[in-house]
């Protein structure tokens, strides 16, 4: 019936809801645990999480710690190689002062051994006046004996003497004793002989006698008519002693050697140095002028003590046994300098700038600067009397004391840093040995070098270097002897005597087309003295073609 069919029906779906109802039940269960599961599992997944995050704050810290240590690792880094380039810069300064150290000891050497051969000369040399002496007291024995009279006692003494000037003692120097203690002074009149005094026992001493010093020095009489001793002594008076022995032989007056050829010096005097024919002529031409100039108080020990002061003792030696003396820097030439072993063309400039301060100062044997004054700014006009020892003082003054000791032997002196335009602070730098890469160093150097020099000094020194054909001045160019071509030999026989004398500083200094440069004293403040107006000029009451001539004829 249809009644039983819906009880039937509303029977099974009764079960099926409970059915579904217990499936839910049990799905609802089964969820239950799986939230829990979750949970758990999301509390567990949350500590790890909590960890990870502590973990990397402590990565992150120690992240931020290794940057700082290598951010100091770097700044480390960069001091080292600062350190580095400072240590090499040293390096190099030592070994330029080790090769100047043993150039040094190796002149130290032959100085010594030079000293050895000397020091033998004077022991020979003693024991010759020791045996001059013995035969002295001899004669003076002998001459007692036969005195018979008192005129004839006078008339033996005088022949005595004579005997001794001629054959004992031939040489222009007088051998004598110094005195004792308890013993009173000899007598100044040393060429009157007495006989029977006292003997010193200290050892000998070479004085030049009065008689050879005056007649020596007799310029009343003309030159042609001294007497060969006389000529022999006025040798030994200019440093040339060396060639006494053979002028003894050939000379028989004045008038031998005022008539001479440098062939007839060399030839007949030995004398192979042409800077010594030089010096003779020289001083030839002086005698028979009778023209006393300043540079002729200025000997050959004076050049010495010169050549330290602008910088150059290397040369010493070589001027040394030149006899360079005052007269010669005043007509040196290109070729004397070669032949004094000069040939940096930086050294060139450097004497040829010194030189051309002596003229302004007319040769005064003072008018270099060794030590700094009181003045603060120093002008141009002062600077430019500066020896080599007080621009090192300057740089010691501007904060660059170590590098002043690479000065030495470079010729550098304030003559050299004001009149010659092509020097410049670049320069400067590369004889201090100031590495490139210190560029504040440099910087520093153009500063202080541009305040020394002043404004108008390093304007024209810009105008020159800014000139067509501008060669920059360089610290390792030489100068080389000017040899004569195959199509200049046709004009030998035309050039003129005066055109064949290359001065190093020209005598008629005073016009600006010799220097290539406007000489004078650069400063601004108020109007300074140019070197130019001095009044002086070289060889002044003398014959220039005559000097020339000489100059050419001595090389």
């Amino acid at each position: 019936s249809p009644a039983t069919k819906e009880n039937i029906h509303s029977n099974t779906n009764s079960e099926s809801y409970q059915d579904r109802l217990s499936r839910l039940e049990g799905d609802k269960q089964s969820l239950i645990l799986q939230v829990s599961v979750l949970t758990d599992q999301v509390e567990a997944q949350g500590v790890k999480i909590s960890d990870l995050e502590s973990s990397l704050v402590e990565h992150q810290q120690k992240l931020n710690s290794t940057e700082e240590m290598l951010q100091q690792e770097l700044l480390h880094r960069t001091s080292l190689e600062n350190q580095k380039l400072s240590l090499m810069g040293e390096v190099s300064y030592l070994k330029l002062t080790l090769a100047d150290m043993e150039g040094r000891q190796g002149q130290g050497a032959e100085k010594q051994h030079k000293a050895e051969g000397l020091f033998k000369e004077l022991r020979i040399l003693k024991d010759k006046v020791e045996q001059l002496e013995d035969q002295k007291l001899q004669y003076e024995k002998k001459l007692k004996t036969t005195k018979v009279k008192e005129n004839t006692d006078f008339l033996d003494e005088r022949r005595f003497q004579i005997f001794i000037q001629r054959f004992v003692y031939p040489h222009p120097y007088r051998l004598r004793r110094t005195q004792s203690g308890g013993l009173q002074a000899m007598d100044p009149d040393v060429s009157q002989f007495r006989r029977g005094g006292l003997r010193a026992t200290a050892g000998p001493r070479l004085t030049r006698t009065l008689e050879s010093y005056d007649s020596a020095r007799d310029m009343n009489i003309p030159f042609s008519q001294w007497t060969r001793e006389q000529v022999c002594g006025w040798l030994e008076d200019y440093g040339l002693g060396q060639y006494v022995s053979l002028t003894r032989q050939w000379v028989e007056n004045g008038q031998t050697l005022l008539s001479a050829t440098p062939q007839d010096f060399e030839k007949e005097m030995g004398m192979k140095n042409p800077l010594h024919r030089k010096k003779l002529q020289l001083a030839l031409s002086a005698v028979t002028t009778k023209v006393v100039e300043k540079s002729s108080e200025l000997d050959h020990i004076w050049v010495t003590r010169w050549l330290d002061d602008i910088g150059l003792p290397q040369y010493k030696d070589q001027f040394h046994e030149a006899r360079v003396d005052g007269r010669m820097i005043q007509y040196l030439t290109v070729n004397d300098l070669l032949t004094l072993k000069v040939t940096s063309q930086l050294h060139h400039l450097s004497i040829k700038c010194a030189i051309h301060v002596l003229h302004a100062n007319k040769f005064n044997p003072n008018c270099l600067r060794r030590r700094p004054g009181e003045e603060k700014q120093p002008s141009p006009s002062e600077v430019v009397q500066w020896s080599n020892h007080r621009v090192m003082e300057w740089l010691r003054a501007v904060d660059l004391a170590e590098y002043a000791p690479n000065l030495r032997g470079s010729g550098v002196h304030g003559g050299l840093i004001i009149l010659e335009p092509r020097f410049s602070s670049e320069t400067l730098a590369l004889l201090l040995n100031i590495p490139p890469q210190k560029t504040l160093l440099r910087r520093h150097l153009a500063t202080a070098f541009s305040a020394l020099v002043g404004t108008q000094g390093m304007q024209e020194k810009r105008e020159y270097g800014n000139a067509t054909g501008h060669v920059p001045l360089t610290t390792t160019a030489k100068v080389k002897p000017k040899k004569l071509g195959f199509t200049q030999f046709s004009h030998l026989r035309k050039r003129k005597p005066d055109e064949s004398a290359d001065y190093i500083c020209p005598t008629d200094w005073s016009t600006d087309s010799e220097w290539g440069f406007p000489i004078t004293f650069c400063s601004t403040q108020g109007p300074q003295p140019q070197l130019g107006q001095t009044g002086w000029k070289a060889g002044e009451g003398w014959d220039k073609n005559v000097i020339k001539n000489i100059a050419t004829n001595s090389n």
